[in-house]
């Protein structure tokens, strides 16, 4: 069923008016009769007429539109990021176009190409997993359009920038698995071409150093979809598995790594934390009902995505570039659950 809109050239037509005459009897416009006006607003009232925002927006100069490019919105991670932008886009008047790369590069060129088509006010960008090469977004910069990245960012284009303090989450996650006493602990990660990728794995080997356990590349896995393709993650565990001197403790650094792995332990009938402990990045809501509860490194999506949205609709109204540009670090936070607490299941069979 097509919905059918009525226009001002509709109206004028109906009314036997000139465009500019209703245009300015919907704004009530003092140059316009009160008979008139009454005449206009009663049969758009009657006809259903809605003013386009858009078209309003670019007759000012601006579309009141945003555009942003993400990897996935059925990521818990992302979900949430985009609550926190829309609930501070529409605080401020502007609607949000929300996109997907499903981490294909050639996917991320043709959104941004697309975006342009729309004339957003500005954009917010999360890098997909593919992506080394950021002239689509250059260009479109250069331009003169504002755009924040956040989560994924990269450092060839001087803007502002989100992200949370990844060194210090996967520190702190690898760290804690030390301290529970495993002595191998893995890394499954996604593509190296990602920053959060690259901040994760730094965190992870200094914790390693720190704590004396010896840094094996056999343990570190390189998923280059960053979890969307399960067969990548599959294999990724497998080969772990299968080693004769296997892990006894994976750290996964991003959502879908983390449930996807955690699943394929559970198929196996691993047994978490004895056999093998694990700790992931993840937003899930529901990380604290696995069996057993998983222990996790929260990011502050929400916050994340509200700060990025202020930043964006600061450069969109301002009237000159900033001094300097911005990275705002956001901290991430530990959760710690049974599938790490080795030390708390020992303990407690020593007691039994």
């Amino acid at each position: 069923m097509k919905f059918e809109t009525i226009t001002i050239k509709d109206i004028a037509k109906a009314l036997n008016l000139s465009v500019s005459t209703v245009s300015k009897a919907l704004r009530k416009s003092y140059e316009i009769s009160q008979e008139t006006q009454k005449l206009v607003l009663d049969y758009a009232e009657k006809h259903n007429y809605k003013p386009n925002p858009v078209a309003q927006g670019l007759r000012k100069g601006k579309s009141r539109l945003i555009g942003v490019i993400v990897t996935n919105i059925d990521n818990n991670f992302f979900s949430q990021v985009i609550n926190g932008i829309e609930s501070v886009a529409h605080k401020k008047g502007y609607t949000v176009i929300i996109t997907q790369t499903h981490e294909s590069y050639e996917r991320e060129v043709i959104t941004a190409q697309n975006l342009m088509t729309r004339s957003p006010d500005g954009l917010l960008v999360s890098l997909c997993a593919e992506t080394a090469n950021v002239d689509h977004f250059k260009e479109i910069h250069h331009k003169g359009l504002p755009i924040v990245f956040f989560d994924r960012v990269t450092n060839d284009i001087d803007t502002h920038k989100v992200t949370c303090n990844n060194f210090h989450g996967a520190y702190e996650a690898t760290k804690h698995l030390a301290q529970q006493g495993f002595q191998r602990i893995a890394h499954i990660t996604s593509s190296n071409n990602l920053s959060i990728t690259l901040e994760r794995l730094e965190g992870y080997l200094k914790a390693l150093e720190d704590n004396g356990l010896q840094i094996d590349e056999r343990y570190i896995k390189y998923c280059v979809h960053g979890g969307m393709i399960q067969e990548e993650t599959r294999a990724a565990v497998n080969e772990l598995l299968a080693m004769h001197d296997k892990p006894d403790a994976i750290f996964t650094a991003s959502d879908r790594l983390s449930t996807t792995t955690f699943s394929i332990l559970c198929e196996e009938g691993i047994k978490m934390p004895v056999q093998m402990g694990m700790a992931g990045f993840t937003n899930s809501l529901s990380a604290h009902i696995f069996n057993p509860p998983l222990t996790t490194i929260v990011q502050p999506a929400f916050e994340m995505g509200q700060k990025a949205t202020e930043m964006l609709i600061q450069l969109i109204e301002s009237k000159q570039p900033p001094a300097r540009y911005e990275k705002k670090v956001l901290d991430a936070a530990l959760v710690i659950r049974q599938s790490s607490l080795k030390k708390k299941i020992l303990r407690k069979a020593a007691a039994d």
